[in-house]
């Protein structure tokens, strides 16, 4: 098992620190998944904002095609983004050439005048999971099947390094 990385950003000149169970408590037991993409997208996407020192959390934008809440939560835990306006769900990032598996798994951060966009590697999310994920309903059993899948992806994502998960878009 991989230590325990954590997230850093500066709010008002205080250094803070997120771990991946922080963020789960704050977003509670709905999209673990979303929440460790969303982990691994902040642990490797930070330090690129700043030359390596935590940004200022309140100045990161998030923009991503992935509309899910866990992500949605772990960015807004770590940046505020959602709160203070700076978050946005757009389609237009969405990238089809990539497949219907990983289309949408696009993360810009910026934090002026750094931007880096990453993109979640092949092999985390299959197509039960997306089929099952994107249903406007659900039997009780394809609700359960997804928490199993929920839960089995994130705990593969978090027990990879971040750039096994992400890559950075050059």
């Amino acid at each position: 098992m991989r230590g325990h990385p954590s997230l850093h950003v500066v709010d008002r000149g205080t250094l803070l620190t997120f771990a991946f169970d922080d963020l789960m408590r704050y977003h509670g037991p709905g999209s673990p998944a979303g929440v460790a993409i969303a982990f691994k997208v902040l642990e490797l996407g930070l330090p690129l904002l700043e030359s390596g020192a935590p940004p200022a959390r309140r100045k990161i934008d998030v923009r991503t095609a992935f509309g899910g809440p866990g992500a949605r939560d772990a960015f807004e835990l770590v940046t505020r983004a959602v709160t203070e306006g700076r978050y946005a769900v757009d389609p237009q990032l969405a990238r089809p050439a990539r497949g219907r598996t990983l289309e949408r798994f696009v993360f810009e951060l910026v934090h002026p005048p750094a931007t880096a966009t990453l993109l979640l590697r092949d092999g985390f999310v299959d197509d039960e999971f997306i089929d099952l994920a994107s249903m406007d309903s659900r039997s009780a059993a394809q609700e359960a099947r997804l928490d199993v899948l929920k839960r089995a992806l994130a705990t593969r994502v978090m027990a990879s390094a971040a750039a096994d998960v992400v890559e950075v878009e050059t």
